[in-house]
This record gives C-alpha cells, sequence and structure tokens, in this order.
C-alpha cells in the first residue's frame, strides 16, 4: 500500500514488532512525534514513554519503551529500544527503572538534576499509561 510503511520494534532480548503500519506515534527526546508514509528522514532518541502503532488494518498496538533511537525514513520506522514490552501486566523492570531514576535524581546537581527530573517524570507518566 502506499500510504504504509514498515515498522519493526527491537530490543536487546527480542524483536518485538514486525508490520505495516499508517503511523506511528513516538515519543521522542525533542517531544511527542507522529511517522506517517513518504516522513522526512530523521534520527532521533527515544524518551521513556508509549509508542503506538496504527496497523494497515486500522488497528492499534501500543509498546512501553524506556528509552533508545528511532530511526525514520519515508519507507520505514525503526525502534531500537533499551527495554521494551506490550505486556503492561508486568511492571517490575519498568518500576525498577523509575526507582533507579529517583536514585540519580537525588544525587543529582544543577543541570544534570533538571535532566534527572525529566526522566522520573517520564517514567512516572509511562507507569501511569501502563495501569
Amino acid at each position: 500500500m502506499a500510504n504504509t510503511m514498515q515498522f519493526d520494534l527491537v530490543s536487546p532480548e527480542k524483536r518485538l514488532a514486525s508490520l505495516e503500519a499508517v503511523q506511528v506515534e513516538i515519543p521522542a527526546a525533542e517531544g511527542d512525534m507522529t511517522a506517517m508514509a513518504e516522513h522526512a528522514p530523521v534520527i532521533t532518541t527515544l524518551r521513556p514513554g508509549l509508542v503506538t502503532v496504527t496497523g494497515a488494518d486500522g488497528q492499534e498496538t501500543r509498546f512501553a519503551v524506556t528509552g533508545g533511537f528511532a530511526e525514520i525514513n519515508a519507507r520505514a520506522v525503526s525502534l531500537l529500544a533499551e527495554h521494551a514490552t506490550a505486556d503492561f501486566s508486568d511492571r517490575t523492570l519498568f518500576q525498577s527503572h523509575l526507582e533507579d531514576a529517583r536514585a540519580r535524581a537525588a544525587r543529582a546537581s544543577g543541570e544534570d538534576r533538571d535532566v534527572a527530573d525529566k526522566l522520573v517524570a517520564d517514567m512516572v507518566q509511562l507507569l501511569d499509561a501502563m495501569a
């Protein structure tokens, strides 16, 4: 189809998805973005959040990611996630990441503290969205 693109999501553990998509909503470090067919090429980092993929059949699939990278071009979106899941019932790993982020934020100062606090806020929002 002309209005679709290839979507792939991989983590160090496994490939989580490979499908034709109409659009992909991505929690980019610079802000939320939506990629669709014929998107301009871009590489961006991911922040903790939900990736929402609308398939060619119109169905939405959501994945939780803790971070990573996204490569987008006119024909495909490839996400390389630090950790990712489509199973929102087990939040243990994500809760652990939140605790680590809070510990780093408590030790940070100045501009590093701002970055650490943003990571904590993103993790809290992700865990809320997974509920």
